[in-house]
């Protein structure tokens, strides 16, 4: 059993319920963009193995998730849509402005790298804002906290049957399971809201999305692993004992993020 990555868990636990229960919006959206830095930095420090990506253009791109509910709604789409827009401009005006020491390359793996973390970490901050935000957000977590937890413990057991080179470690039995526990748990998490809250959501709805945010949580995990299988790295960092860094910690949350954001709303 791994103590190290137990322990962490426990510990991280009470500060994101802390901060999703105690702050605003604003304040979640804060914490989401210092996340996003820290992520961003990890991502950045990988890719350095292959390219020299633009980090300060990344940067100022993970301060944008503070905004997020400062922009009036009207102008939201407009701006998220003339931020990617300009964040294009400023990639190519730096090929420019260097003679092309900067490349191609570079701007492109930069890039992928904003939309990966700061476009995929935005939309659990737009869940967080959403009417009953403070109840459905959770629903992302157990998607894809409650999948890691039952695919780790399971599979470290059970598991046989190998899934796919991309992560060596991850079994089909895992993967199952993770599914399985996630929407346990949504479940269970539905029968509180409907019953002490006052929610009227449909358990079958819940656990139809909860298996649709599973799977596309466990992609976001493999998605991870190619990066790092890439650039020859085990973690993105140390951040997080016994997780890695906070890319290695969120990686299933902000991939299955826009999906649950657009789900989210049918509840």
């Amino acid at each position: 059993m791994d103590i190290k990555r137990i322990t962490s868990g426990l510990l991280g636990f009470p500060l994101v319920l802390l901060v999703l229960l105690i702050g605003d919006k604003y304040v979640v959206d804060i914490a989401l963009s210092i996340i996003a830095l820290l992520a961003m930095n990890e991502y950045l420090n990988a890719v350095s193995k292959v390219c020299k990506p633009v980090k300060w253009i990344s940067y100022l791109a993970c301060l944008g998730i503070a905004l997020i509910h400062i922009v009036p709604i009207q102008y939201l789409s407009m701006s998220i849509t003339i931020s990617i827009s300009t964040i294009l401009i400023l990639l190519f005006a730096q090929v420019i402005a260097t003679d092309m020491k900067t490349s191609f390359k570079d701007i492109a793996y930069t890039f992928i790298g904003i939309f990966y973390v700061v476009f995929l970490i935005m939309f659990v901050a737009f869940i967080d804002g959403m009417h009953n935000g403070k109840i459905l957000i959770w629903y992302a977590l157990f998607a894809a906290w409650g999948t890691d937890i039952f695919a780790y413990f399971i599979g470290k057991k059970f598991g046989k049957h190998k899934f796919s080179k991309v992560s060596p470690k991850k079994s089909i039995e895992g993967c199952i399971a993770g599914t399985i526990g996630a929407v346990t748990l949504m479940l269970i998490y539905t029968y509180v809201a409907n019953t002490y809250w006052n929610m009227n959501y449909s358990y079958i709805y819940v656990g139809m999305i909860g298996t649709v945010l599973s799977l596309v949580g466990q992609i976001g995990d493999f998605a991870a692993s190619s990066i790092k299988r890439f650039v020859d790295i085990k973690d993105f960092s140390n951040l997080i004992p016994g997780h890695g860094g906070m890319l290695d910690r969120i990686d299933s949350l902000i991939f299955l993020a826009p999906l649950a954001y657009a789900l989210l709303t049918l509840l």
